[in-house]
């Protein structure tokens, strides 16, 4: 018993002695390895920091500099990382292939998500909207809270938030309310056939031209759209700046309707058409 315990104490001396040395002589790879990754994360964040301020100098889009800011870093970590352990000793071509193989798997299951994120790129570098811009598109309507990689955010009139995926949204039409900086109104007016339409036509322009949020410039308008069989149908287009739009659509409908009043002219209510049996 006693040789075989001094064996066995002399092989594990051995196994410690061979591991201390090969630690030794490995130590230079490892020190020169984690030296690199520290200098290289150091390295990283300034060269991230420094591409930031370079990119909100030059007022590029938010979304844009955050993408490019994001992608940078993870790009260079990346980079950092297979020279980290190739300086350890270990083969990268192998790594590489894996994480191409892995790539493209995910690729494939992602490609609902790969298409939203091309949407946004398109998005972001050729500008149909910007955030604050009112827009319609994929049947919604809302003001642009925020563009995203994969979506982007609306906040509807009555404050709903609806997110849209930009591969739609770049797919499809979209009805960018702000992009000109001012906004036409096209609304209506059913008057009875005894209204003296060169005087209904007056009293109109002269409420459009009373206004203060009514642009002078393009000039309102007011025309006959169409004779029914019930109606004279006066087409009122006034233009207005997009923050005004709103307001001035109700004033003009109801300052239109007090002078309507006054003048007596008569509205002609809606008359729905009897069914034939």
């Amino acid at each position: 018993m006693e040789k075989k315990e001094l064996h066995y104490i002399h092989s594990f001396g051995e196994y410690v002695d061979q591991f201390i040395n090969a630690l030794i002589d490995y130590s230079p790879k490892l020190i020169s390895a984690f030296i690199i990754l520290f200098v290289g994360l150091y390295t990283i964040r300034f060269i991230n920091r420094l591409a930031r301020k370079i990119m909100i100098k030059r007022e590029l889009d938010p979304t844009l500099s955050r993408f490019l800011a994001d992608s940078l870093l993870w790009a260079l970590r990346v980079l950092l990382f297979v020279t980290f352990i190739s300086k350890l000793g270990i083969e990268t071509s192998s790594f590489v292939a894996i994480l191409g193989a892995a790539g493209l798997a995910v690729g494939l299951s992602l490609q609902g998500s790969l298409s939203n994120f091309a949407g946004g790129m398109l998005i972001i570098l050729f500008k149909p909207f910007r955030v604050g811009d009112t827009i319609e598109a994929q049947g919604v309507t809302g003001v642009v809270s925020e563009i995203q990689i994969f979506v982007t955010k609306l906040i509807t009139g009555n404050n709903q938030t609806i997110f849209v995926p930009n591969g739609n949204l770049s797919n499809g039409t979209i009805t960018n309310f702000s992009m000109a900086g001012m906004r036409r109104a096209d609304l209506l007016f059913s008057l009875s056939y005894e209204t003296n339409i060169k005087a209904a036509k007056d009293i109109v322009l002269q409420v459009m031209q009373a206004h203060p949020k009514v642009l002078k410039t393009p000039a309102p308008t007011v025309s006959v759209r169409d004779l029914s069989d019930s109606a004279i149908h006066l087409s009122i287009k006034p233009w207005s700046k997009n923050a005004d739009f709103g307001d001035m659509c109700s004033d003009i409908l109801e300052n239109c309707k007090e002078a309507f009043d006054t003048a007596g002219i008569v509205i002609q209510p809606y008359v729905r058409e009897a069914s034939k049996e």
